[in-house]
């Protein structure tokens, strides 16, 4: 291109830029003569004012609450399991793989209450044959004589020998027949009753909750929790399940009847075939009482594995106590609580010095419900003056009472 064609084009895009701005300024001329007055289109625009929401303000972050919050500073008890955790789940010297992490914990005056006025297995009993509108004229008279030993235990604060075994036998056959889930919900049927000896819980309310903050702290340091009982397996589920107390039904260990099948009659258990529409029933024979050795023997039998951690109440659990911390390879411990407080629960002093002579002695860690624990079942729960009457006439044919096996 010569330089007379640059030049030509060169004033033809300013002529093109000089039209564009010329054609925008007289459109702007024109808008600007016939827009209205600027007091019309104040008159004319519609004010809408917004109020901004107010902003909540951040919820608090709550304070974690201390694992054993419920147990008094500087209680024994208290330091030694913390001590003992911290070993424990720390490499090095005393450290102890989850898997073996093991705790059992007796249940009746180590987790839950055993005096209102007994226990809740004695109780259920007494209410089955006594109070149960369903059963009273259908107990057997072994059954009677049974509930009036239990009876006179209330009375007396003494067990007639053998009372174990014959009221083993007359829960076996006082339920007899029931399926597992229908004696289960019998059993929840009578935990949700009042607490007979206090105001504000019902019996299923009784865990002592201190040891409910054990439990807890147990399980977040990937320890297996079992409840190893003296009271019947089934009624410790029913207890337990949708309770306060964390642990899953085959983590229950107790006293044991026989089950059988509704349509299984006396044909052996090698013989019968369970058949669909069939039902598993108890079946009115009564087992072992889990106390004593019987608590070593099952711990081998369903856990397979010595437990670190032991906790429990009474000499009925020494035998779990001693096999817990002999010849454990590795730290072990055994705590027994001692019935001391006789304001907030009903107590015994002669009792629990007595426990706490046997701690000196096994080198058990005491655990004194008194002075240990800042509250026992929790605010509102206080201990009647009079507790509710458990005492009724028992009809009994004397001479059709089987002895005690």
């Amino acid at each position: 291109m010569n330089e007379a064609s640059k030049k030509k084009n060169i004033w033809k895009i300013i002529t093109m830029v000089a039209l564009a701005v010329a054609f925008i300024a007289c459109t702007a001329m024109v808008y600007m003569m016939n827009r209205p007055p600027v007091k019309e289109i104040v008159k004319e625009t519609v004010t809408v004012e917004i109020t901004p929401a107010p902003t909540a303000a951040p919820a608090p972050t709550p304070e974690p609450t201390a694992p054993l919050s419920l147990w008094t500073e500087g209680a024994l008890a208290k330091d030694a399991l913390t001590a003992y955790m911290d070993m424990v789940t720390s490499q090095g010297v005393g450290y102890i793989p989850p898997e073996d992490r093991i705790a059992v914990f007796d249940l009746d005056g180590t987790l839950f209450c055993e005096t209102d006025p007994v226990y809740f297995d004695y109780s259920l009993l007494l209410y089955r044959v006594t109070q149960d509108p369903d059963y009273v004229d259908k107990a057997s008279d072994f059954e009677r004589e049974t509930a009036r030993k239990i009876q006179d235990m209330i009375l007396t604060g003494k067990s007639a020998k053998g009372l174990e075994v014959d009221h083993g036998r007359s829960v076996a056959s006082a339920f007899a027949g029931m399926t597992v889930p229908e004696f289960e919900a019998y059993c929840k049927m009578f935990r949700d009753l009042p607490a007979r000896g206090y105001e504000g819980m019902t019996i299923g309310e009784g865990f002592y909750r201190p040891m409910l903050q054990v439990v807890d702290y147990l399980v977040a340091n990937d320890f297996k929790v079992y409840v190893v009982s003296g009271t019947d397996r089934l009624i410790v589920r029913g207890i337990v399940k949708d309770s306060l107390l964390p642990v899953p039904a085959e983590q229950i260990i107790g006293s044991d009847e026989t089950l059988v099948a509704r349509q299984q009659g006396e044909a052996d258990g090698l013989d019968y075939v369970f058949t669909d529409g069939d039902d598993v029933v108890l079946g009115g024979e009564f087992i072992v009482k889990n106390l004593k050795m019987n608590k070593v023997t099952v711990i081998l039998q369903e856990i397979g594995k010595q437990p670190v951690l032991s906790f429990g109440n009474s000499t009925g659990d020494a035998s779990m106590a001693e096999f817990v911390t002999s010849n454990n390879p590795y730290p072990s411990m055994a705590f027994m609580l001692c019935c001391d407080d006789e304001v907030r629960e009903n107590g015994s002093a002669s009792k629990a010095e007595k426990m706490e002579k046997l701690c000196a002695e096994y080198d058990w860690v005491p655990v004194s419900m008194k002075d240990d624990w800042t509250t026992i079942y929790g605010d509102g729960v206080t201990r009647k003056a009079t507790p509710d009457n458990v005492i009724f006439d028992i009809p009994i044919d004397s001479e059709s009472v089987a002895p005690a096996a």
